[in-house]
């Protein structure tokens, strides 16, 4: 059975107002709809999936919008505990009480930014299985780490961290993304055969562990994604699917890339 593609729009902390993101979330709907409409005649794969990661304070405005549609709806991060003296956080359980389907876990400006170590990731991507959320675990190098051949190094400790004490049918639950540091918001992406090189490594070190549930589990690509590089990008085999910054903002394009989606 093929995997079927994810197409993830990561809002980061935009747009700046509740009204902005509410208009923005309509149009991904409509966008994306009539996308599905063109898309759904013989000949094309399985539909992909669309989610939209909002900024929490938008949350619930947009899970009204999005609900009841083909759009299912994420979240930017989660705490790992079940609740507590953790202000500013947020559970899991109280996003899945929202509507909440995906939550981001070691997005790299989460680990560049806010300091998130190996083991705080894989607690969080944890949590959110324990909430019944589908984590998607973030890895990528650096720059100076492609540079110093250590992608494939780095990455692999990520994973080792991020799905430490899983189980192997929760591990194949779980979607990956890989995310190259110096391709976000560069301008700069990997080239197809550079993300799919990264993708089959994850998908081979994922086989070792979990054997046969390797083929289950999602990979996307993050890393300025566009719509005229979307379809390239998804057209390499392990590649199933884009995490998407920037171009998500406008949706004409994020459904472009959605629509590219559908042909693979």
């Amino acid at each position: 059975m093929p995997r079927r593609k994810l197409i993830a729009g990561n809002w980061k902390m935009n747009p700046p107002t509740l009204a902005k993101a509410v208009a923005l979330a309509k149009a991904v709907v409509e966008g994306t709809r009539a996308a599905t409409a063109e898309a759904s005649s013989p000949g094309f794969a399985i539909l992909p999936e669309v989610l939209v990661i909002a900024p929490a304070p938008f949350l619930a405005a947009v899970a009204a919008v999005v609900k009841g549609t083909h759009v299912v709806l994420g979240a930017q991060n989660l705490h790992p505990d079940r609740g507590g003296a953790y202000t500013g956080e947020v559970a899991g359980s109280m996003l899945t009480d929202l509507g909440v389907r995906y939550v981001l876990c070691g997005h790299s400006e989460r680990r560049q930014l806010f300091g998130e170590s190996p083991s705080l990731v894989g607690a969080k991507v944890a949590a959110a299985h324990r909430d019944r959320l589908v984590p998607i675990l973030c890895v990528g190098e650096t720059l100076d780490e492609r540079d110093q051949d250590r992608t494939e190094r780095i990455v692999a400790t990520q994973l080792e961290a991020g799905l430490a004490g899983l189980d192997a049918a929760v591990v194949a639950e779980t979607v990956i993304a890989y995310e190259p540091v110096w391709a976000i918001g560069t301008g700069r992406n990997a080239t197809p055969a550079q993300a799919q090189a990264v993708h089959h490594f994850i998908r081979g070190w994922l086989a070792e562990r979990v054997g046969d549930l390797a083929a289950e589990v999602r990979i996307l690509y993050g890393g300025s994604v566009k719509a005229a590089n979307a379809g390239e990008l998804m057209a390499e085999p392990d590649v199933d699917g884009a995490l998407v910054g920037g171009a998500s903002l406008e949706a004409v394009g994020f459904a472009a890339i959605v629509t590219a989606a559908h042909a693979r």
